[in-house]
């Protein structure tokens, strides 16, 4: 298992949530190219993206098949360094949970949809898959709410 997603694990396992990370041959950098991968719906891919509001980070976790309005939510996109410097990951490997800090979190309510969904387990190439419920359950704070 590669460090990384080792790290988010141990993490995880301290909030009570035990994943099991999945290791793809081919970047799951995007949603539809992590759907593909493991055979599943792309509203299921959890997106986790950093944006900035009033110039604090907060998380988003959108479904793959949905886009958030960050207009309509009041925020801009956080610069890729400030979202390393704030999670601990990089774009494209970002976990849903489990960053350096605990930031502000909004889940999208449409991924309740599935009573299972797929997110980056810290690189690219590491995924893991967890309960919906169970996941907004490990989110100190999770507001769930419409994104898009």
């Amino acid at each position: 298992m590669h460090p990384t997603a080792a790290r988010l694990a141990e993490r995880l396992a301290e909030r009570g949530l035990e994943i099991e990370v999945r290791r793809l041959s081919d970047s799951a950098r995007t949603a539809a190219l992590a759907a593909a991968a493991l055979e599943v719906e792309v509203g299921q891919i959890v997106k986790s993206l950093v944006f900035l509001r009033h110039d604090e980070p907060v998380v988003i976790l959108c479904a793959g098949d949905r886009r958030v309005d960050a207009s309509r939510l009041a925020l801009s996109p956080a610069p890729a360094d400030r979202v390393r410097a704030v999670t601990g990951f990089s774009i494209g490997g970002i976990p849903p949970l489990g960053h350096d800090v605990d930031l502000p979190t909004t889940v999208d309510e449409s991924l309740r949809r599935f009573d299972t969904v797929w997110a980056a387990a810290g690189t690219p190439h590491d995924v893991f898959a967890v309960g919906t419920e169970a996941l907004i359950a490990a989110i100190p704070g999770a507001v769930v709410a419409e994104v898009s």
